[in-house]
């Protein structure tokens, strides 16, 4: 993914986002939310894709939209006879690939978005009543990108996961379909 100038971005390692002003080489200088003008390396960016969050704004390649996804599935009892499916999906970029080398910040956090729409979909598609996504906390930037994605979509509940079991760094998904 090119970055361009006007292109709103945000950082990986400060909280907030930027528009790109200039580009020179492997460097962009970049007004922030705050109103300071710096200069940021290229490979400290991250695109980000829209403020509405449209599928169709992102380009993927074809290994992407059915990716190896790796979920683990729990069982859970309820006060009812039939159990509740739960999906768990952890996305940090770790479990997904066996190497990023060569990769940039923008790549990484496509590939663990692809990742997670492709399972979200699915999760959806065969009735399943939970699906927790964990992204870990760093700087916010992948689970922004999540609730940004998530806040569009219809019958759904989203929450942050039970911090005793993930921590800070991980989604609730409820799937409502009669709602």
């Amino acid at each position: 993914m090119q970055f361009k100038v006007g292109q709103k971005i945000s950082f990986l390692y400060e909280k907030g986002d930027g528009i790109i002003l200039k580009l020179e080489q492997n460097r962009a200088y970049v007004t922030d939310d705050s109103g300071f003008d710096r200069w940021f390396p290229l490979n400290e960016l991250v695109f980000i894709h829209s403020e509405k969050y449209a599928d169709d704004e992102i380009t993927i390649s074809k290994e992407d939209l059915e990716p190896d996804t790796t979920f683990r599935i729990i069982q859970e009892r309820t006060g009812v006879k039939k159990p509740r499916t739960i999906w768990e999906i952890d996305l940090h970029i770790e479990e997904i690939l066996e190497s990023t080398q060569g990769m940039s910040n923008t790549e990484i956090l496509m590939k663990q978005m692809a990742e997670f729409r492709s399972t979200f979909k699915k999760a959806k598609s065969k009735s399943v009543h939970k699906l927790v996504v964990i992204h870990g906390v760093g700087e916010g930037v992948l689970k922004n990108e999540i609730r940004t994605y998530l806040a569009l979509q219809d019958q759904i509940e989203v929450y942050d996961a039970d911090f005793h079991e993930y921590g800070k760094g991980a989604t609730a998904i409820e799937f409502h379909p009669n709602w």
